[in-house]
């Protein structure tokens, strides 16, 4: 069984330690727990590492957000995975800091990563887990908030995050996305 994770972010080292790159923090603390390695292929990073007989692909897309659905129908297609066997990781602004929320389907709620999925994908049924960023910023201030980094009392939630989205991936491929909302949408 064979299963893909698709880590959004933006690449770049300005981008690195940012809100906006949340997803591909999530993918590199799953592959370096099982073992695997990136390394640079067709429109993302790619790792490939064996868990509980399964294969996970983990992608973290070059295309920069706005273009992550190029990335993700690419690899769906290449290695013939199953649209349900297909999760996406994002942050979010509307869920206070280190919050998930998984769910089998839904709106891209303003996030232009899943937008384009959507669009490329031409369903908004794909399982996502979405990471809260929180939204401690002035008005007008998006932007600079979701692009800059951590700051020194958010770090711990965010690692702290990153390891109960790894966890509820896991959870997602060997019992499904019912028994995952259940136990990390909290």
């Amino acid at each position: 069984m064979k299963f893909l994770i698709a880590g959004l972010g933006n690449i770049g080292s300005q981008y690195d330690a940012t809100r906006h790159n949340i997803g591909f923090d999530v993918a590199d603390t799953f592959v370096i727990k099982h073992g695997g390695t990136f390394s640079l292929s067709r429109l993302s990073d790619v790792a490939e590492v064996k868990w509980k007989g399964k294969i996970f692909v983990v992608i973290k897309p070059t295309t920069y957000m706005n273009e992550s659905g190029k990335a993700v129908k690419y690899w769906l297609d290449k290695e013939k995975i199953p649209l349900e066997n297909l999760i996406i990781v994002a942050d979010d602004l509307a869920l206070p800091l280190g919050t998930l929320r998984l769910r089998a389907s839904g709106s891209a709620g303003g996030q232009n990563g899943l937008k384009n999925i959507e669009l490329l994908l031409m369903t908004n049924a794909y399982n996502r887990l979405r990471f809260g960023i929180g939204s401690n910023f002035p008005k007008g201030k998006q932007v600079d908030y979701v692009l800059g980094k951590w700051t020194s009392s958010e770090i711990s939630l965010a690692k702290e995050g990153i390891l109960k989205s790894v966890d509820a991936i896991e959870c997602w491929a060997t019992q499904g996305i019912g028994k995952a909302m259940t136990e990390y949408n909290k």
